[in-house]
């Protein structure tokens, strides 16, 4: 009977010590996440005093190349994720964790927005936002909306309750797994001189990694202005939250997220280029590989133990062959967001057509990664990747984040302006040459 009680004893010490040491790194993994911030970004921005000539600067969190420097354009948000400009000049911002589209503007011309109007209250988690004519695009979970905007005062039509008057356009799949909708217009045919806008629409998948009953899930879908002739545009994309167009190409560029549970390394998050099939694949939409394959085409056998075979390229080939790979592998557990390009006018030539994406930063990993924005040195036509550097860094500190990256516009004459859903803040980040 004692060696009996023994042997239980030592089972429940053993199981004791597991759930401590796997409680321990749940928590460094989650920390950065939804633990307390070590300290408040906002107010070490507001209250960081640029060094007098010839002295050491303060200590400062946030690292950025020469020449730069970061201040805060708007706080007091809840949720920042997309921006973009309106037309009156507003910037648009949707915060998510107050289910509100916010218009921010700077009236006096002192870098920082002083001015913050509702455009929009009560909206299920409203994520993607975009403007074609008189309307703004509205994403939630379900579905994208159109309201009249009115650019003087970023107001849109509202009934006798005071409820928002707009139309729902697009029916999405339901919010379940990866509920952010993105939205933006571009080309039906980017090589032709005459634009005709379309409207395109991310929507992730249901799951960490399964075989979606909806056709609709995990891919960029496609519809005409007023949401008819929807259709999918590409497939195979987990979770491609944000995407933007190369200035030059015209193509989109779309930022999708690996699955996890493969480790901390596995798979990377991927940089893809999203385009039409080459007609003669006889392809209806390119395939980007989620759930079967990730990357550069390599077999997630995790999932899909048995090689997956495609009757219609040959039983001998692989169906990751026929699927598109990456363009660029990211570390896993980054999870990019926001992306944008680099204009010619007002930035130096080393930067033009460069790509900065920021990183959200991991929730799962054993050691936190990410928490950052990247900038990827690219050639003129965004073919050749030669270099990649950390851009804006030091939200990580002491085991906690002080924010996470999401969106990011790049102006024309030396502005940035990259939104922080954990802080609550969209940061104005200047160019000087002579700083």
């Amino acid at each position: 009977m004692r060696k009996v009680l023994i042997v239980i004893a030592i089972i429940l010490i053993g199981a004791a010590i597991l759930s401590v040491y796997f409680g321990f790194r749940a928590w460094r993994a989650l920390k950065p996440v939804i633990g307390t911030p070590p300290d408040d970004i906002v107010k070490v921005i507001e209250e960081y005093e640029p060094p007098a000539p010839g002295k050491e600067p303060a200590p400062f969190p946030l690292n950025l190349p020469k020449g730069f420097s970061i201040s805060l354009f708007a706080k007091n948000l809840v949720g920042p994720r997309v921006m973009k400009w309106a037309p009156g000049g507003w910037l648009v911002v949707s915060e998510m964790g107050a289910g509100n589209v916010t218009a921010l503007r700077d009236i006096d011309g002192d870098g920082l927005a002083e001015t913050h109007k509702s455009v929009i209250r009560g909206l299920d988690r409203p994520h993607g936002v975009t403007f074609y004519e008189d309307f703004i695009y509205v994403a939630v979970p379900t579905g994208v909306w159109r309201y009249k905007f009115n650019p003087e005062n970023a107001k849109v039509p509202v009934d006798s309750t005071g409820s928002s008057q707009g139309e729902k356009i697009l029916d999405l799949p339901n919010g379940d797994g990866h509920f952010t909708r993105t939205i933006e217009f571009g080309a039906k045919d980017s090589t032709k001189e005459t634009k005709i806008p379309e409207l395109y629409v991310s929507i992730g998948s249901s799951c960490n990694v399964c075989r979606e009953q909806d056709e609709e899930r995990a891919t960029i879908m496609v519809s005409d202005p007023d949401g008819k002739n929807a259709r999918v545009f590409a497939k195979g994309l987990r979770n491609t939250v944000f995407f933007t167009i190369h200035p030059i190409t015209g193509e989109f560029w779309g930022a999708d997220m690996g699955r996890d549970w493969l480790g901390d390394n596995l798979p990377p998050d991927e940089i893809n280029i999203l385009k039409a099939p080459v007609p003669s694949t006889g392809l209806r939409v390119n395939n980007y590989g989620w759930p079967i394959c990730y990357g550069k085409n390599i077999h997630d056998t995790n999932f899909d133990p048995a090689p997956s075979r495609s009757g219609s390229y040959g039983a001998s080939k692989n169906t990751c062959d026929t699927f598109e790979p990456s363009f660029i592998d990211i570390p896993a557990h980054s999870a990019p967001l926001g992306l944008a390009f680099f204009p010619e006018e007002g930035w130096p030539e080393e930067y033009w057509f460069d790509l900065l994406v920021a990183f959200h930063g991991s929730w799962n990993r054993s050691v936190p990664t990410g928490y950052k924005v990247v900038r990827y040195d690219f050639d003129k036509d965004g073919k050749t990747l030669l270099g990649v550097q950390d851009f804006l860094t030091g939200f990580l500190s002491q085991g906690g984040a002080l924010g996470r990256p999401v969106d990011i516009l790049i102006q024309p004459g030396g502005t940035i302006l990259i939104s922080d859903d954990k802080a609550g803040a969209i940061y104005r980040v200047i160019y000087r040459e002579d700083s």
